[in-house]
């Protein structure tokens, strides 16, 4: 389903998580961002390319590894695949294909691709590296905390902003990679609100926006929340972590693993 529209962005949202799959259209380029989830989802994605491609050359982007990001990857075999360094050597990618393989075992789903853990053609590994091409300009960043292997990029002269799974509008922090990382990705993340003309901020779950207030507000939210959890566990208050627990939106076992997660972790950094 489309959820957002504007000057060659048209952003995705499944129904699964809220999880963005992007499609970015220049006069030099197309470029598809971790399409997923559903088979008919796909599809619409892969349509809707199709419609607008009109011979350009098709780039696929991986904000990170996750096994949510990736399912959609031999839906677009033709593409030319930008994704990270830690994405090119992560060291679980059979676990990523299992969780895949699950998922669409238990609820008997089938596809028209196979599924593999993507090959990276262009490889990230440094702030501020770019790939430039005609008038198009992507420029990435290398954001660790969540995984180790999150990568934001900025598309100009558009002002797009792709973030993964940082700056959802309702998500908070999920570490599965190092909290202290985080909180070096949100600093990072004003710099580059700071040093690029950002027109719209596009997340891995939940909405895009075009108000830089609510960009703003999406960085301040998530310092904010895992400042005080790391202030919670470090001084051992039982209270305060549960508290922040109940703040998650969407309450589940799938949201208090990932609480339990962030506590073990800020837990390791912090003995």
């Amino acid at each position: 389903m489309i959820t957002f529209q504007k000057d060659g962005l048209t952003v995705f949202q499944s129904a699964l998580w809220k999880t963005t799959s992007s499609v970015v259209e220049t006069d030099d380029l197309i470029l598809v961002v971790d399409p997923t989830w559903l088979p008919l989802e796909i599809q619409e994605i892969q349509e809707f390319v199709a419609s607008i491609r009109n011979g350009k050359d098709l780039y696929l982007l991986f904000t990170h590894g996750d096994f949510d990001h990736i399912i959609g990857y031999h839906a677009f075999p033709d593409a030319k695949v930008i994704g990270s360094k830690g994405m090119q050597e992560h060291p679980r990618k059979q676990y990523k294909l299992d969780l895949i393989q699950h998922f669409d075992n238990e609820y008997y789903v089938e596809r028209t691709y196979p599924i593999e853990f993507p090959t990276i053609d262009l490889v990230i590994e440094k702030d501020g590296q770019q790939l430039v091409l005609g008038d198009t300009t992507m420029t990435f960043y290398l954001s660790p905390g969540h995984t180790h292997d999150g990568l934001f990029t900025v598309i100009e002269p558009l002002g797009i902003w792709i973030t993964g799974d940082y700056l959802s509008d309702f998500e908070l922090p999920y570490l599965f990679d190092s909290a202290n990382a985080y909180l070096e990705t949100l600093h990072k993340a004003q710099a580059i609100l700071d040093s690029h003309n950002i027109k719209v901020l596009v997340p891995g779950h939940g909405q895009a926006t075009d108000n830089e207030n609510e960009i703003k507000r999406r960085i301040e939210l998530a310092h904010d929340y895992l400042e005080r959890l790391i202030d919670a566990v470090k001084s051992e208050d039982a209270a305060a972590i549960l508290a922040l627990e109940k703040e998650m939106p969407f309450p589940s076992n799938f949201t208090k693993e990932c609480h339990q997660k962030n506590v073990e972790i800020i837990r390791e950094e912090n003995t």
